[in-house]
């Protein structure tokens, strides 16, 4: 069954009754070449098992399953579980979560379902929810090698940001905190039925162990990085003081013991130095 073709992608959704939800973001690929390319990079592979979230009629789902020991997809939306019952019938490798992935116990059903194999994430994501959901896989500190993730173009390019640069923000902070992401290919937004606004891309976090603080360090620090790049064209004296309620001259010495200017913005700090003065502030 080619889940690319436009006629067979009517014909299946016709003959279910399935109406596209412009609440759930739904878009489905139908360019050939992206979801083999997805899974490719995605670790879909011997010894993995692979995590996907929204399966969609299960292009990409297929794509992982041929190539990974196993594929666990969690979906929200109910219609689409008889779509997949007949889209993916050929595979007994695939296990569908009709559920919510932002209320999902993700770490028990990494247990129960990937005993004994390395495990990845990959997901075509509705652009709503993509800073949701990637900060939610990163902050449940789950046994993952990697996230796989197609989002929209312009999210991409604030993620593969460099920290301390005009283009990063809170969310290009929290992905480097993790790990190291690197785009790897542009989808045209004409990839997809119905298309979209936008162009997407897929990018690539690889989770490393590189900044690791203790829970309470580390609580502190994203308190700090949220605080300040809320309101990011202030100094880190004027957004700290306001949104965390710290006292100025607290932030002031802060900022002379990790060296920085006094009138240091926080989206000129790279990673080192966003740490060095969390630590500094939070003595």
């Amino acid at each position: 069954m080619n889940l690319t073709n436009i006629g067979t992608v009517k014909d299946i959704l016709s003959r279910h009754g399935f109406n596209f939800s412009k609440g759930l973001g739904q878009n489905f690929l139908i360019n050939p070449d992206v979801c083999p390319r997805i899974a490719e990079n995605g670790n879909a592979r011997e010894g993995f098992g692979v995590l996907e979230i929204g399966t969609g009629i299960g292009v990409l789902t297929k794509e992982l399953a041929l190539r990974a020991d196993k594929v666990a997809a969690v979906e929200i939306d109910t219609r689409l579980m008889p779509v997949l019952d007949e889209t993916l019938a050929e595979f007994d490798n695939i296990k569908i979560y009709n559920e919510d992935v932002m209320k999902c116990d993700l770490h028990k059903l990494i247990q129960d379902e990937f005993s004994g194999l390395k495990v990845a994430v990959c997901a075509n994501l509705p652009y709503y929810i993509t800073s949701p959901v990637i900060m939610l896989l990163l902050e449940s500190r789950l046994p993952i090698e990697s996230i796989t993730v197609m989002v929209q173009k312009e999210a991409a390019q604030r993620l593969c940001a460099a920290v301390g640069t005009r283009e990063s923000g809170a969310i290009t902070v929290g992905v480097n905190y993790y790990g190291k992401v690197k785009q790897l290919f542009q989808v045209s937004r004409g990839s997809f039925m119905p298309s979209p606004n936008v162009d997407s891309a897929v990018i690539r976090i690889d989770l490393t162990n590189e900044h690791r603080l203790d829970e309470e360090e580390e609580k502190f620090f994203f308190k700090v990085v949220k605080a300040g790049f809320s309101q990011r064209r202030k100094t880190i004296a004027n957004s700290l003081s306001s949104n965390m309620g710290a006292s100025k001259e607290k932030i002031y010495s802060a900022l002379r013991e990790t060296g920085l200017s006094e009138n240091s913005r926080i989206e000129q700090l790279n990673m080192e130095q966003l740490i060095a003065f969390s630590k500094a502030l939070n003595k």
